[in-house]
């Protein structure tokens, strides 16, 4: 546990965006021996081969092909998660000189908690498109790595009723502090400065980018006994490290398939999301014939990775009394009456008895009734390719923050109940 752990924390430290998660997760792929693929190019697959695909860069599927048998008779263990946390984004034309100040203008990416990010030592990554001086277009993941930036607090004796009235607007509170004016900032020069600097060459212009703050804090062990893991984007690079641990240790004979989908935070509705159609194409490829691929479809599952709502001892009441999540007590199985999440009685106790085998406790998550409920890329992806499915997850604090915080052995006993799906020779149904 103290390896996965260990191996976590340097996952969740580099993973600073979804590209740079799912080039993190190319990389332990390919030292496996899985095999990329490209969409353009033409597909072959083999008996218990291992491949995998991206999109956008910040999506990835990965699977094993059966090593006997045909995929329509065995079906897929499919685990699900995704790679976007909530965040600050730069914006196209961001460029603020104010009082002295060069600043950067940012949007908010998804429903983050806003006041965790002021004071924090930020930087920026991200990916970036350039023209050549060849002329050729070309992308690059970028990292600052250092802190470069700031949201400072106004100070309460210029706030009086900052405990008591105050909201942030996220259009004038959040501009970031880069520095102070000199001449005028242009951030595309920036940007192409700071790629030369890291060693990028032959830049003629900087066309545009996708790039958001971040805390440059480092994941963290904590507690008495080191019993707790802080780090950002918990939610939910946590379920994706899972998956692929799980996928990876597994050696399995089945057919098993690892999504992981970006803008989960921000309603799936992308090419590259649970909405979109990046799974079912897969799905298509590994068996073109609508029959066979239905067939399969029947004798799948999917385990939605997504974290859950631990009960805070400060807010208990926020939780349904008989449904609070415990850190450190197993993972916690995620149900809504009205479908918010995937899970069924069927699903559950197949998920219930995998646990049962590895000797891990499984907890129960429900919102309390008079609250509104959150959702996943379960429920989604269960109606986009018609799969029975499963929401899970690790319980966790502080969701959406800046900083998040899990149990140090939750993850682990996950890990152990996937690795235990993936190798499963039955499903029942």
């Amino acid at each position: 546990m103290q390896q996965f752990n260990q191996q976590l924390m340097d996952f969740l430290g580099a993973s600073r965006t979804p590209y740079h998660a799912v080039a993190q997760m190319v990389e332990r792929l390919e030292q496996a021996g899985f095999v990329g693929l490209q969409e353009r190019d033409a597909w072959r697959f083999e008996s218990g081969g291992r491949y995998f695909t991206t999109r956008n860069g910040s999506s990835i599927i990965a699977w094993v092909m059966p090593k006997a048998g045909r995929l329509e008779e065995s079906g897929l263990r499919m685990v699900g998660a995704h790679t976007d946390s909530p965040c600050l984004k730069v914006k196209p034309a961001p460029e603020l000189h104010r009082n002295g100040y060069l600043q950067l203008g940012v949007e908010v990416y998804g429903g983050a908690l806003l006041n965790p990010w002021f004071d924090r030592d930020l930087s920026i990554a991200g990916r970036v498109s350039y023209r050549r001086t060849d002329g050729a277009l070309e992308q690059m993941l970028l990292d600052f790595e250092r802190p470069v930036a700031v949201i400072p607090s106004l100070a309460i004796h210029l706030d009086r009723e900052v405990h008591t009235a105050r909201t942030i607007n996220a259009q004038t509170y959040l501009p970031v502090i880069l520095g102070q004016a000199g001449e005028k900032l242009d951030f595309r020069a920036l940007l192409k400065h700071e790629l030369e600097a890291q060693g990028v060459s032959g830049i003629d212009q900087v066309l545009d980018y996708d790039l958001s703050l971040y805390d440059t804090q480092a994941p963290a062990l904590l507690g008495l006994e080191s019993e707790f893991l802080l780090s950002a984007r918990l939610d939910n690079l946590l379920s994706c490290f899972i998956g692929l641990d799980a996928l990876l240790g597994s050696n399995t004979d089945q057919g098993a398939l690892l999504v992981c989908n970006d803008h989960e935070e921000v309603g799936s509705m992308s090419a590259a999301g649970a909405q979109g159609p990046m799974l079912a194409h897969v799905l298509e490829r590994l068996l073109p014939e609508p029959e066979a691929r239905q067939r399969m479809l029947a004798r799948s599952m999917l385990i939605s990775a997504d974290n859950a709502h631990g009960v805070h001892p400060n807010f208990a009441d926020r939780h349904d009394g008989n449904h609070g999540p415990l850190l450190n007590a197993g993972p916690v199985i995620k149900v809504n009456a009205n479908q918010r999440y995937a899970t069924t009685n069927e699903t559950s106790s197949i998920f219930r008895d995998l646990a049962a085998q590895e000797e891990v406790p499984v907890q129960s998550f429900v919102v309390r009734t008079d609250m509104a409920c959150g959702s996943t890329i379960g429920p989604i992806t269960a109606a986009e390719i018609g799969v029975r499915a499963l929401d899970i997850g690790v319980p966790q604090f502080a969701m959406h923050s800046i900083r998040e915080m899990a149990g140090a052995r939750d993850s682990w006993n996950l890990s152990r109940v996937l690795r235990r799906f993936y190798v499963q020779t039955s499903l029942g149904g």
